[in-house]
């Protein structure tokens, strides 16, 4: 199916009448191959879809595994104390299966005919140059950024918490695997971030391709995983484009219940406000650091360790005020 020789001479099939297959790379023949073989584009890129999500999502998750069960590692790990065990990751996977299976592998057969109908392009080769895919893609970003800014925080009141997002700040120390740890509900809610943005350019431009969205949707995977490994290492993209928003950002919002609640980027939360107990945590840290800077190891590792302690407390009592099971308290800075 998948031999690059036999994709080379014109196919019988109606999809491709007229087409050119010399002019191919070996990527766009496959593609061709997988539609051809498959007979059907709404089965096609229906399985095509699920199967790249399920690939990509476990498949970035592995190397997280690997890396919590390595000691040598805990250096980098932004709440060392908190190593996912064995359980809890195998209780994490069941979960997020659950809302793959019940979400998104009913819903998913949709996408064909709904891309279809606003002039995106699926079956279709060749692809489009990497040039005109590179803006698109930072679109997407931009666009599931804000919408996530503002669903993350619509989650976190009352009803909509208590009922849906609880279920995702079950682990104040996250782990990769918990990317998509979430309520069936809000893996739609906010799954509507990630694939609306390319909905909405293509029906105002009819100029997309579904591979485009494939590479964006693997982005997005990567940069959700990577955010909730817990591990903030030298070479993380946060320390290359300060902007870009990486698990140290996003792990305080697990620890801290509060603040920070975009995905991609910093931005919205700087400009908003909603990063201020984040930003006052992390002069604290570089304060303490910088007084004791001839402190040994041992003791660093503690001040850090009841810093977070304290933290997290305030985070539970943030979480019972959400919740609408504690008064509302002002809260010790």
């Amino acid at each position: 199916m998948f031999n690059a020789t036999a994709v080379s001479t014109p196919f019988d099939d109606p999809l491709y009448a007229g087409t050119d297959f010399s002019s191919l790379n070996w990527f766009e023949q496959q593609w061709v191959a997988w539609y051809v073989w498959v007979g059907n584009p709404i089965i096609a890129t229906g399985l095509a879809s699920f199967l790249l999500h399920e690939i990509v999502y476990f498949g970035r998750s592995v190397p997280w595994i690997i890396i919590d069960a390595i000691p040598y590692f805990r250096r980098w790990k932004l709440q060392p104390t908190k190593v996912p065990t064995p359980k809890e990751q195998w209780e994490c996977t069941k979960q997020v299966l659950l809302s793959h299976f019940t979400i998104e592998l009913p819903a998913i057969w949709l996408f064909h005919p709904m891309a279809e109908s606003i002039g995106m392009s699926t079956y279709q080769v060749p692809f489009p140059s990497l040039k005109a895919m590179a803006p698109q893609i930072f679109l997407f970003f931009f666009y599931e950024d804000l919408f996530h800014y503002l669903a993350h925080q619509a989650l976190h009141y009352g009803p909509l918490y208590r009922h849906i997002h609880k279920i995702h700040h079950k682990y104040s120390a996250p782990f990769g695997l918990a990317a998509e740890y979430a309520h069936p509900a809000e893996v739609f809610i906010l799954g509507a971030g990630t694939i609306t943005g390319p909905l909405l350019y293509c029906y105002f431009t009819r100029n997309l391709h579904i591979v485009t969205v494939y590479i964006w949707i693997v982005l997005r995977l990567f940069q959700a995983i990577d955010a909730h490994s817990g591990y903030d290492f030298p070479w993380s993209l946060q320390h290359i484009l300060p902007f870009w928003s990486g698990a140290e950002h996003h792990d305080f919002h697990h620890m801290a219940f509060t603040n920070n609640f975009s995905t991609s980027f910093r931005w919205w939360d700087r400009i908003f406000g909603t990063d201020d107990k984040y930003r006052q945590y992390r002069a604290r840290v570089q304060a303490v650091k910088k007084s004791m800077k001839n402190a040994s190891k041992e003791d660093m590792i503690k001040f850090e360790q009841q810093l977070q302690d304290q933290i997290e407390a305030e985070g539970i009592q943030a979480e019972k005020e959400a919740e609408g099971t504690a008064a509302k308290t002002v809260k010790v800075q």
